[in-house]
């Protein structure tokens, strides 16, 4: 059996391996929808769970663009903005709805995109880009804060769990960290869907 301090060694190790994509990393060119799926393939391939999985595929592509988060392509091909709002969906599709992204993405896109006279959607995704990344080191502190409480878990001293062998004390640790990992997860998810609820209601004041 793995120790849980090995698995939390991998954990910290796999985010360091992390980077995001940079935009000098994307072509200025505009890409055909099998470029566009290649691309993201390739730069997001240490993120897949599993080798077979598929980062990005042609239904997706279209059924972002019949929700109305993804703008047209144009004659069938897609610009660089077009790559940072995929990436944007990328980022938020494990989390939220197709509604919440559209709620999010729809006054970014209607603004900035394609907006050649000031602030653009590249400027956007290189400025919130530079503030997650600079934002590793506070996640992995907390990840070994969640880990330390975890570990308090299930002791020797407590009545109930005396009697258990070290190998299940270990177990339930484990199972303790992974429940305050999705605690945090599903809390911040509701705070999202909260704030995605709020600009859906400020957007229907204004049109009334």
């Amino acid at each position: 059996m793995i120790s849980n301090d090995r698995k939390l060694h991998e954990l910290l190790r796999f985010l360091d391996s992390l980077s995001y994509i940079k935009p000098e990393q994307i072509p200025s060119i505009d890409l055909y929808m099998d470029q566009v799926t290649s691309l993201m393939e390739d730069r997001l391939k240490k993120v897949k769970r599993h080798s077979d999985d598929k980062v990005l595929t042609k239904t997706m592509i279209n059924n972002y663009a019949k929700a109305r988060i993804l703008p047209s392509p144009d004659k069938k091909k897609y610009s660089k903005e077009h790559m940072f709002v995929l990436l944007f969906i990328y980022y938020y599709k494990s989390v939220l709805s197709l509604n919440d992204i559209e709620t999010i993405l729809d006054p970014l896109i209607k603004k900035y995109f394609k907006n050649s006279g000031g602030l653009n959607v590249e400027d956007i995704y290189k400025e919130v880009f530079n503030m997650e990344y600079s934002q590793m080191n506070v996640l992995k502190n907390d990840i070994k804060e969640k880990f330390k409480l975890a570990k308090t878990t299930f002791s020797a001293e407590n009545e109930n769990t005396s009697a258990l062998s070290e190998e299940s004390r270990e177990e339930l640790r484990l199972f303790s960290f992974i429940c305050e990992l999705a605690f945090d997860v599903y809390l911040k998810k509701l705070l999202i869907e909260k704030l995605c609820d709020s600009i859906a209601e400020e957007k229907g004041d204004k049109k009334k």
